[in-house]
This record gives C-alpha cells, structure tokens and sequence, in this order.
C-alpha cells in the first residue's frame, strides 16, 4: 500500500490575497512528497503541479496536516474539474480536532511527541521563496513532511500522540491511525 506523506508552501500569505476566504489564489510555491512505495522525497514547484496531482490520486492514502482545509484548496485552481474529496486521505489536523474539539498546531504535536520542533514556518518560508531561496523553502517542506510522517508512525504504532497545551502541559491524546 504506498502512502504519500505531503505538505505545501504557498507564494502568497493571506493578507496578499485579502484574507483567509482566499486560500485559492496563494499560488503553489513549494510541495514535498514522501511515498512509503519509493521510500523517499519528492519536491514540486508551481510548473510541476501536475506530476504532483497524479502522484496523489495514485496513493492508496494521502496523509498530512491540513490537507483539506489548506493544501487541497491551494491546489484546485491547477485542476479546476479534480475532485480532491475522492482522494482516500487521512488529515491529522481534522482527525484530532474531531477528537479533541480543538485545533492544534503541528509544532505543538512534533515537540511533544517526537521532541524536536519544526525548523520554521508558512511566513518564513514566503519570505525565502520571494528571495529567490528555493532551497531553503524545500528543506523547510521537507522537513514538515518527515516530522508528519514520524507523528503518524508514532500514533500508529502507539494508539497515541502528544501535544502541547497552551500553557505547556504535554498531554496525551489516543488515534486509530492505520
């Protein structure tokens, strides 16, 4: 079964779009890939859109943190006639707020769980794209996507993840992720 770890970074922030209700206009920047069937990355830019769209309708399951609420929104300007609600995902960010009741942000799930933070973040990685450090805003990519890998192999192989409190408590929370 070949699950597609994926994150994206965009070339616009929402105050450049005028708002969150404009998701589709960001512009793909950057997306990553990781495939259990390869066992390795692969990076996307805005002109690779379409080699990214069929590795993701191949995937048995697309996995990742914000997917349908973000990534698949960015995406549907490319391929205004695709379906991304046909594509089997997993959205760790929508399974744990149904859990919880609330939204957690990922830095908070990686440095609970795996002890280690992300290396950035969306407007750092805007910035790096807009000055021409393409690398830097794939390394970043790359990085989001292995630290979403790690959680979902912890929660699978554990039934549980951890996160970060506002205050800083790290607290438990169980998943049925397979």
């Amino acid at each position: 079964m070949n699950y597609i770890f994926f994150d994206l970074e965009t070339q616009n922030l929402f105050e450049d779009v005028g708002g969150r209700d404009w998701v589709d206009q960001l512009r793909v920047a950057c997306a990553v890939t990781w495939s259990t069937q390869k066992n390795d990355f692969s990076v996307y830019w805005e002109k690779d859109v379409p080699a990214l769209l069929a590795e993701l309708k191949s995937a048995a399951k697309v996995i990742g943190f914000n997917l349908k609420g973000f990534y698949y929104k960015v995406l549907q300007p490319y391929a205004p006639e695709m379906r991304f609600a046909s594509i089997p995902t997993l959205d760790l960010l929508l399974d744990l707020q149904q859990t919880l009741g609330f939204r957690i942000p990922l830095d908070s799930i990686a440095s609970a769980t795996l002890g280690i933070p992300k290396t950035a973040d969306g407007v750092q990685s805007v910035q790096w794209f807009r000055n021409g450090e393409l690398d830097k805003v794939a390394e970043y990519c790359k990085a989001d996507v292995e630290i979403t890998r790690r959680v979902f192999e912890f929660g699978r192989e554990h039934g549980y993840i951890f996160y970060k409190s506002k205050l800083g408590s790290k607290l438990k929370v169980n998943v049925k992720w397979k």
